[in-house]
């Protein structure tokens, strides 16, 4: 059987996109929105073909796009706060041994 489809307002695709290209991941902002992911990643397609993304009119960082650019360094900078948090509890971990 086949689910109906929902409707969303335009304003609410809006914020979704927003939300989706400051967040780390666009598959984050769909379970955080309670959306499937197809579809934020469609509407964001969407969006970059009819111009309505900022930076989408050809600003560009290094060869790569601002909102690109971003996201990597937002991932870079989750991945060293776990290792930061790692070696943390690694040496609170060693201080106890040796103490």
């Amino acid at each position: 059987m086949r689910q109906a489809s929902r409707q969303y307002t335009a304003e609410f695709k809006q914020e979704a996109i927003k939300l989706a290209l400051n967040s780390i991941s666009t598959k984050k902002a769909a379970m955080d929105l309670g959306i499937p992911g197809a579809t934020l990643a469609t509407w964001i397609m969407k969006a970059k073909r009819d111009g309505e993304l900022p930076y989408s009119s050809g600003q560009k960082a290094n060869g790569g796009s601002l909102i690109d650019e971003n996201r990597l360094l937002r991932k870079k900078l989750l991945r060293l706060e776990e290792e930061k948090s790692i070696l943390k509890k690694a040496a609170t971990y060693f201080a106890k041994e040796l103490g």
